[in-house]
């Protein structure tokens, strides 16, 4: 058996949020798991056993929860969705969000979101100095991704990211900051189920199409209401954060810029190194589904433990020992930001069509790009990103 180290650190601190990385580093270095002391929990920070916990959801479930509360004992906040969900729940609407999500469909969205990327790009580039998260890596995919969803344009920026900052929330611990993106999110819950209410979308969306497996038979209405919920979510939280996240990669590497630039092809390596390098989602838990040996640990029934994902991606084992550079030549696939395993994340091709269409056009028109000032980090228990990020463009 392994012995296990105990940690005082709280993972959650604004220190830590706002740089995780020397923690990490601590934690990997200290063994398969740490205990950490203030949450009672055992932590999974190396890549091998977050890629083995997310692949095997047979012992390591969803549906107790995958946030701190055992959903299985305790009442869950809201309806349970596809992601806090287990097999044979899990399949019927998994396979409704694939069929929506196919390589047809996504494709047929990248002429809207090409259209929205070079109307915004005219405003940057005319402005030439603006914030690059709240009016671009924010406002992209709640115009370009709400209307391929189908829900109205109104109250879209109020509603969306507030609810979404709020719903991620839940994957943390219940501390002040929980509290405050639960006040923040106050009364957006309504809003968004409402839209996503067959009769609030519009008939030619993704989310009219996730209906009609209800009108099938395949799942209920309940269902396809929380799958339109589970489709904004996919497309929009992490997207924005992963967009401002790549923007803040690369614009703090001239080099890789140039290349962008020249080669805008290059975009997608651009992307997944971004993911790897700065995930925008950082952790969650899972919980046992039966007792187990793990890695030489020994786990009992129904024990929630901890992964973080984005120290699995910057685990030196998997990257070498320069995971903490970010380099845009590097073979970052197999990362983890998107997960692994039937909880993958589905709403993947549309949030992969989002950054490409919208980074790409951004390289191929703007030959330099530089920071004006400072980034601000968004501090958040679960997702990792800016709050802002100021540059100045010079067009191509």
């Amino acid at each position: 058996m392994s012995a296990i180290s105990s940690f005082s650190d709280d993972p959650y601190s604004d220190e830590n949020l706002a740089d995780p990385y020397p923690l990490f580093e601590r934690m990997r270095a200290a063994g398969p798991a740490v205990w950490l002391e203030r949450y009672d929990v055992l932590a999974f920070t190396r890549h091998t056993e977050v890629r083995d916990i997310l692949v095997d959801h047979e012992t390591f479930i969803n549906g107790a929860g995958v946030g701190p509360k055992n959903l299985h004992k305790e009442p869950a906040w809201r309806p349970q969705g596809i992601l806090e969900s287990d097999p044979p729940m899990h399949g019927p609407m998994r396979a409704a969000m694939v069929d929506v999500i196919s390589p047809r469909g996504v494709r047929s969205l990248r002429a809207g979101f090409q259209e929205f990327a070079e109307e915004l790009l005219d405003r940057l580039i005319a402005q030439g100095e603006f914030d690059a998260i709240t009016e671009v890596a924010e406002v992209f995919p709640i115009r370009a991704f709400g209307d391929a969803v189908g829900i109205p344009r109104e109250g879209r920026m109020e509603n969306l990211l507030p609810h979404g900052a709020m719903n991620f929330s839940t994957f943390g611990p219940e501390d002040d900051r929980y509290r405050e993106y639960f006040a923040k999110g106050d009364g957006t819950r309504d809003w968004v189920m409402a839209n996503c209410a067959r009769e609030n979308l519009s008939t030619d969306g993704l989310g009219s199409k996730i209906w009609e497996h209800a009108d099938a038979g395949a799942i209920t209405s309940d269902q396809a209401a929380l799958l339109v919920r589970a489709l904004l979510s996919a497309g929009l939280d992490t997207t924005a954060l992963a967009i401002g996240n790549t923007l803040r990669c690369l614009s703090g590497s001239p080099e890789a810029w140039q290349a962008v630039h020249e080669k805008p092809s290059l975009m997608k390596f651009a992307i997944d190194e971004a993911l790897r390098f700065e995930s925008p989602f950082q952790s969650f838990f899972r919980t046992t589904s039966r007792a187990t040996e793990f890695h030489g640990i020994q786990l009992d029934e129904g024990q929630k433990v901890l992964v973080f994902p984005g120290a699995a991606n910057r685990d030196p084992a998997q990257w070498g020992e320069d995971a903490d550079e970010y380099r845009m030549t590097r073979q970052a696939g197999g990362h983890l930001a998107f997960g692994m395993g039937i909880h993958q994340c589905v709403g993947q091709p549309i949030s992969r069509l989002e950054m490409d269409v919208l980074l790409t056009t951004f390289a191929t028109r703007v030959k330099r790009i530089e920071r004006v000032g400072e980034p601000v980090p968004y501090l958040h228990n679960t997702l990792k990103g800016l709050s802002s990020l100021p540059l100045k463009v010079i067009a191509a």
